[in-house]
């Protein structure tokens, strides 16, 4: 089958990306490695000993940058829908994070362990038409937000993917009312032409963790 125009630009690009490159290089999963390490080199949102959860984490990019700047004294648990091969220093749970189910698998492995930062990259399979793809993206950071409500200690840090459009300024009402400082980021390593943004929110409001978790 031929390819499209689409997909045949998509491979030039990936092939002779600058972070596709260095990810083989420097031994990272993925290229989106280096969108997290752009966000850590400005905001120091990663320190030693932290527990870190990951949610849409495959390839693993995320979690292995994560993993080393945490250290053997902190924690990596990572969560994917799909199979990632295991790494030093990382949980990973195969599931649908939508499920409650997998987010109960999740809750169990947490073990009552409060969290210091929950990573979001979730980004749902795109259709390309953006009245139906900016919702489901936009379900995904709220479902994020939800757990980081519930798992997060007082203090705790928050950073998530999020595409410009509609659902966005409510879904930043509900972090600052969350959390104490909100900004937005976009790293370099983003695409030009993506409308993707990460937005960080630290110092989180709320109780105690998962000893008043609902779930």
């Amino acid at each position: 089958m031929a390819r499209s125009k689409s997909s045949a630009r998509w491979l030039r690009e990936h092939f002779t990306d600058e972070y596709v490159l260095r990810a083989r290089e420097e031994g990272y999963r993925s290229r989106a490695a280096y969108k997290l390490l752009e966000i850590q080199e400005k905001d120091r949102l990663l320190q030693p000993g932290m527990t870190v959860v990951d949610l849409g984490a495959a390839p693993g990019g995320w979690s292995q940058l994560a993993a080393r700047l945490v250290g053997a004294k902190g924690a990596v648990i990572a969560l994917d829908l799909l199979p990632v091969e295991p790494m030093p220093g990382v949980v990973f749970l195969e599931g649908d994070f939508r499920e409650g189910v997998v987010l109960e698998r999740l809750l169990r492995e947490l073990s009552g362990r409060p969290v210091d930062l929950v990573i979001s990259d979730m980004a749902p399979n795109t259709s390309g038409i953006k009245a139906v793809d900016q919702p489901r993206t936009m379900y995904l950071a709220e479902l994020a937000l939800d757990f980081a409500r519930v798992c997060l200690r007082p203090g705790g840090g928050f950073l998530v993917k999020v595409f410009q459009g509609e659902g966005l300024d409510s879904f930043l009402k509900g972090l600052r009312e969350a959390f104490a400082t909100v900004v937005a980021r976009k790293p370099k390593a983003s695409r030009a032409r993506s409308a993707e943004q990460y937005l960080l929110a630290r110092n989180y409001r709320g109780g105690t963790g998962l000893k008043n978790s609902p779930l």
